[in-house]
Order: C-alpha cells, then structure tokens, then sequence
C-alpha cells in the first residue's frame, strides 16, 4: 500500500502546517517555499492526484475550491487582485500529487 502523500498528512494533522482557512471539503495552508507574499494552497481534503483525477461527482468539490479563492481575496487590501494556479502534472510543475491551487497575492505580476 502506497504511503499517503505530505497533503494527505498536514490534512490528517500528522504533519505541521499553518492553517488559513478549513471547511469540511477544504484545507487552505501557508505554502512553505512561497513565491509572493501571499502564497497559500488550496486543497481538497479528498485525495485527487491532480485535475484529470476529478470525476463527475466532483464538481461541486472543485467549484468550492474556486469560491475559496474568492473567500481568501476578502482578506486582501485594497483591490483584491489575485492570481490562482494550478500545475496539472509533472511536465507542468506539479511535484506533490494532490489537487491544489496556488493562491497568489501581494505583488506586482507580470502576465
């Protein structure tokens, strides 16, 4: 039996992480290694590899995921902007295969 992924643990509290925001479906956690000051993860609590991993039953678990971005601005100064990434696959970035969005803010981006 595979062991399950670091996402997986912070999820079950068996590793550390800095909680944003929870619901029943959703953990929002700092991200360790962050690329804008405001850098926070996305997740399912429900393990999904990735977005091709989501089936039709999962539609209303990826929409809460979009409207948890949504949330998240709320905390935001000013005008709110954001950025929200997904990496689908290791050709893409992806390096921890469970869902996740970046949640991206703070700064100037570029396009």
């Amino acid at each position: 039996m595979e062991a399950p992924c670091v996402f997986c643990r912070i999820i079950a509290e068996q590793l550390p992480a800095k909680v944003i925001e929870e619901t029943n479906d959703l953990l929002v956690i700092q991200d360790i290694s962050p690329k804008a000051p405001v850098h926070w993860l996305i997740m399912p609590k429900k393990h999904v590899a990735d977005i091709q991993g989501l089936g039709e039953e999962d539609t209303a678990l990826s929409a809460s995921m979009v409207l948890m971005a949504k949330k998240l601005s709320e905390k935001l100064p000013g005008k709110k902007s954001f950025r929200l990434v997904v990496n689908n696959g290791h050709e893409a970035g992806q390096r921890v295969f469970h869902l996740h969005f970046h949640f991206l803010a703070g700064t100037q981006m570029e396009p």
